[in-house]
């Protein structure tokens, strides 16, 4: 059940990872670009996994209550799946602004 949420924000993972190798199409394109943004991609899977997997340790389940022993424990998967999309999604913004300050279109100089 530890993964569960990563598994089910994968596919959304995906298509944003897919956005951030397609965007935008100006930029120098070149090796040490597809590089890095093969490292940042890693980077951002990395620290999703590991945010989710903290955050599933640190949910508290309520106490028993009239619903039952379990009441609440919807929450051990959406915070890690809120916390692994959080941290994928700085991860690849940090590396968006990096990306188009290194490898930004310049103009030919008239």
């Amino acid at each position: 059940m530890r993964y569960l949420a990563l598994m089910l924000l994968a596919p959304w993972l995906i298509v944003l990872g897919w956005a951030y190798w397609q965007y935008p199409k100006a930029l120098l394109r070149n090796a040490t670009r597809r590089a890095f943004d093969v490292l940042a991609l890693i980077a951002a899977i990395a620290a999703a996994v590991q945010a989710a997997i903290a955050s599933f340790d640190a949910v508290v389940i309520p106490a028993a209550d009239q619903f039952g022993p379990k009441s609440g424990a919807i929450w051990q998967q959406v915070v890690p799946a809120l916390w692994g999309y959080g941290a994928f999604v700085a991860v690849l913004v940090v590396a968006l602004i990096v990306r188009q300050l290194v490898w930004k279109h310049r103009a030919p100089n008239l």
